[in-house]
């Protein structure tokens, strides 16, 4: 998996801490450069560690490849240099490739491959590693599904921390996938992750207090949490506030608001989009011309602020 911008700075520095190899000069030019947005003198730093077999440094350059740092994005390169640094046993650079093959980007997709390279990763303890692997699983794409197995490696990656395990971890206890159907331990998880921002878990335990599913029922709870998600561009907790704002369940009933939310999340697309669009036209038969048009000014609003 490609990590974020500002995970990656994270993982170079430890990079730079945990492996003896990177005392080279060189590396530690590269991490400056790259600290101070010099992209093409990190790289080419790197490419003097990376040339001459240092796992660490061919991992970098396979990200500066992937995300265009420095250079124009070209996968077919980074899925190269991941490859010398995962047949030394980097386990990012592992994880990395992974996402090559599952996606297809620079290689044949292939899903046995990416779970190949998952696994490798996994059994070091890479926590995107294991998320990804478990994925695999319960799915059955490039190994039998196996909800248990599923279950395993989400909670290897979870008992770590990592947001997107934790979700996964609560869905299969909301829906009884792999263990017996367990509303509150969903919650738990669900929660572990919606505290550290992670969107689908926000959502979803925003859905899980509107329901009184595993927590008693709390509208206020639920606004919370939809309001969190939204924030972050959800376009289904969106929708779902633009419900609660037209029902006036947890808050006064408002049509303005309601058609903002509604207005949002069908111009965003994807789930609950299509549910979105139909709401908003029924609202607005009993809007007046003003009231749509305040609400398509807080739309404008929004949009400007969360850009």
């Amino acid at each position: 998996m490609i990590l974020p911008k500002s995970i990656l700075i994270f993982g170079l520095l430890l990079f730079s801490m945990g492996f003896p190899s990177l005392a080279y000069a060189d590396f530690d030019r590269g991490l400056r450069a790259y600290n101070a947005g010099d992209y093409q003198t990190a790289l080419r730093e790197w490419l003097v560690d990376a040339n001459q077999g240092d796992s660490a440094a061919q991992n970098n350059v396979g990200t500066m490849y992937a995300y265009g740092f420095g250079v124009p994005i070209n996968y077919a390169e980074a899925a190269y240099w991941y490859r010398l640094a995962a047949n030394q046993g980097n386990a990012d650079a592992q994880q990395a490739l992974g996402w090559h093959y599952i996606n297809g980007e620079g290689v044949p997709q292939d899903y046995a491959e990416a779970a190949y390279w998952y696994r490798l990763a996994a059994n070091q303890g890479n926590a995107g590693a294991q998320q990804a692997l478990g994925e695999h699983y319960l799915n059955g794409e490039g190994v039998p599904q196996d909800y248990a197995e599923a279950m395993r490696w989400f909670r290897r990656a979870a008992d770590q921390g990592y947001a997107a395990a934790q979700y996964d971890l609560g869905v299969m206890y909301e829906n009884g996938e792999g263990v017996p159907e367990n509303d509150p331990e969903a919650v738990k998880w669900y929660r572990l992750a919606a505290d550290q921002g992670y969107v689908l878990a926000q959502h979803s335990l925003g859905l899980m207090y509107i329901n009184g599913e595993g927590v008693p029922q709390d509208y206020a709870e639920a606004m919370r949490w939809l309001r969190r998600a939204a924030d972050q561009g959800d376009g289904a907790a969106q929708y779902d506030l633009g419900v609660m704002y037209a029902n006036g369940e947890g808050v006064p009933e408002n049509d303005v608001l309601a058609y903002m939310w509604f207005n949002l999340a069908a111009a965003r697309g994807g789930k609950g989009a299509s549910e979105a669009k139909e709401a908003k036209e029924d609202l607005s038969q009993k809007m007046t011309a003003a009231q749509i048009s305040e609400a398509q000014r807080l739309s404008t609003e929004w949009l400007e602020e969360h850009q």
